[in-house]
């Protein structure tokens, strides 16, 4: 199963309605076959701009974050359910990179900068792009410099 980030805005409620919604919210990912591998807490926050949602102005919002293991059907289901939800404002869900592992020998890091793989592969990259700050100046005007230019 792919690793998704719901990313919710849940309407400013009291704790102990924000703990029952929030439950109903990962037992709907649960239902689907889903598993929940963080929920993450934003807090309580202004939002950017005014948001109308099921008939209300929304200007202050709780932000969560449930990193979660469902299936891709399933997540078509979940968006159409917070969307029919009174209490969730906005719901987004993004499929998540794969956490890659990537080995360090202490011998690599103890090198000088100069001689390692990442920053000789920065500096090829440094020599193929066009310089910006070269002497652009070529006006017809018998000056060696731009006179407007400070």
């Amino acid at each position: 199963m792919p690793t998704y980030e719901l990313a919710l805005m849940l309407r400013a409620m009291p704790k102990t309605e924000l703990k029952t919604s929030l439950k109903r919210i990962s037992h709907a990912i649960f239902d689907r076959g889903g598993i929940i591998r963080s929920i993450e807490n934003l807090g309580f926050r202004a939002m950017p701009y005014k948001t109308s949602a099921h008939g209300l102005v929304h200007r202050e919002a709780n932000y969560f974050v449930i990193k979660m293991d469902t299936g891709t059907k399933a997540v078509a289901d979940l968006r159409e359910e917070y969307s029919r939800d009174v209490d969730v404002i906005r719901q987004r869900i993004f499929k998540s990179q794969e956490a890659f592992d990537k080995t360090c020998t202490l011998e690599e890091e103890l090198l000088p900068p100069a001689y390692r793989k990442e920053v000789q592969k920065m500096i090829d990259v440094g020599k193929t792009q066009v310089n910006r700050f070269k002497y652009k100046f070529k006006y017809n005007s018998g000056l060696d410099y731009y006179p407007f230019q400070r």
